[in-house]
């Protein structure tokens, strides 16, 4: 398998693709082909590392890291994705929890898993060397993944930079406790100014060499690779009871959590419907109803991770599929207010006794404002982003309850915090390099 810019330009082998996150062009790599499979290619594995494995197997065919498979993904993905039924539903809605990793979001499982595959490139020595300097700009939950992660992985050092002011509390706590190879930055500035300042980092060839740069949000295809795999695990497990294809509600910002599940959907799996929950920043929608791509400066919301105004991976799922006529037939994308996360956070806790986050619960907002036919037209799984205990702030005075933190957050909580805060230029992020 090799790997392509989505502007075009030369093949590159997957370690280069990984190692170099974005091509030279400026675009973003991308598989040459997708392979497609045959539900039965997974009879006999039923793990979360299984199910990865036999998944990932074309991707790293004629790789170094391809005999390494399976100890990668055992190692990164050690932990469940549960697909939950909700008793009482139309059809059986279902949840897809992906909060159960060590920082409590699903941005572990691609950190994890790229952090685990980079350090693998860098033993082998062939096409990095050590030290290389990850570079991550971050809405709320992948800085905390990212830096979780790669912290004290050895020949390795991490910037976070995110937007100051603009992340949960306790979000801003998983990004700043780390200390030792990892460097936390808040940017005056929102989520698209730490964005762009990785990308005019990764755009400066001197600077990139000297440091080794390399990217760790889902602009970087090895952290793409592994969030198809939950959507296998899930469609599979689901096909396997019942035989019908899964929809799919993923609650979406820069758009690597949408465009994983249509990947997976592209490469066979049993994967019907595709809904992307957005909030008030409507670049996404407005593109599927207008069809002109016009990003804007993000706005502030409760659901604070997907507070992104120009998705980057847009542009992979242009490649794929083509403009907004064509992702019409594929896609759909709704918006949902900070009024409607409220309301849909007490609804939810009413019905089922499950206290969700804020980005969770644009998921569940857009699955109620279906038509009801729609809805019980097969069978609905809302993806669970984040743990609501990351968002207590929010979550708890609507509901009026505590909620506790899961063992590896609370640890976490009780470590000491330090970072800078700095201006949304590349000259400040040179100097603390």
């Amino acid at each position: 398998m090799k790997y392509i810019s989505t502007r075009g330009g030369d093949a590159v082998s997957l370690e280069q693709a990984i190692m170099s996150g974005t091509a030279p062009d400026g675009g973003l790599f991308v598989p040459d082909a997708l392979p497609v499979f045959e539900c039965a290619a997974f009879d006999g594995r039923n793990s979360f590392s299984d199910v990865a494995t036999r998944l990932l197997e074309p991707f790293f065919a004629g790789s170094s890291l391809s005999e390494h498979l399976p100890g990668l993904c055992a190692d990164a993905l050690n932990f469940p994705v549960p697909l939950h039924r909700l008793e009482g539903e139309v059809n059986g809605l279902s949840v897809l929890e992906l909060f159960h990793g060590p920082t409590a979001a699903f941005k572990d499982v691609g950190a994890r898993f790229l952090a685990a595959t980079m350090v693998a490139i860098l033993e082998g020595g062939q096409y990095a060397r050590p030290p290389v300097t990850i570079i991550v700009a971050t809405s709320g939950d992948t800085g905390g993944a990212v830096a979780a992660a790669f912290h004290r992985r050895p020949g390795t050092r991490v910037v976070v930079l995110f937007p100051a002011g603009r992340v949960s509390p306790r979000q801003q706590h998983q990004l700043t406790c780390w200390g030792d190879n990892v460097i936390s930055l808040a940017v005056r500035g929102e989520f698209d100014d730490c964005q762009r300042l990785a990308k005019a980092a990764f755009a400066d060839r001197d600077l990139s060499a000297r440091h080794h740069l390399c990217s760790a949000n889902s602009i970087n295809v090895g952290r793409l690779l592994p969030q198809a795999c939950y959507y296998a695990l899930a469609s599979l497990g689901h096909y396997r009871r019942t035989g019908e294809a899964s929809h799919f509600i993923v609650p979406t910002g820069n758009l690597g959590n949408g465009l994983a599940c249509v990947w997976a959907k592209s490469m066979g799996l049993p994967i019907d419907r595709i809904v992307f929950a957005t909030n008030a920043n409507t670049t996404i929608p407005d593109f599927l109803a207008s069809g002109e791509w016009a990003p804007v400066p993000s706005r502030a919301t409760l659901a604070s991770a997907m507070d992104v105004g120009d998705p980057s991976n847009m542009e992979r799922l242009r490649a794929l599929c083509g403009d907004a006529d064509a992702l019409r037939d594929i896609v759909r994308a709704y918006p949902v207010t900070d009024d409607n996360i409220r309301e849909t956070i007490r609804d939810e806790y009413a019905r089922h006794g499950s206290a969700w986050c804020p980005h969770t619960a644009t998921g569940f907002s857009v699955y109620r404002a279906l038509p009801e036919a729609e809805r019980r037209d097969g069978h609905w799984v809302v993806v669970a982003t984040a743990h609501a205990a990351k968002f207590d702030t929010i979550v708890e005075p609507l509901l009026d309850i505590r909620i506790e933190p899961p063992p590896d957050l609370a640890a976490l909580l009780d470590w000491p915090t330090q970072f800078d805060t700095i201006d949304a230029q590349l000259s400040e992020i040179e100097r603390r390099l």
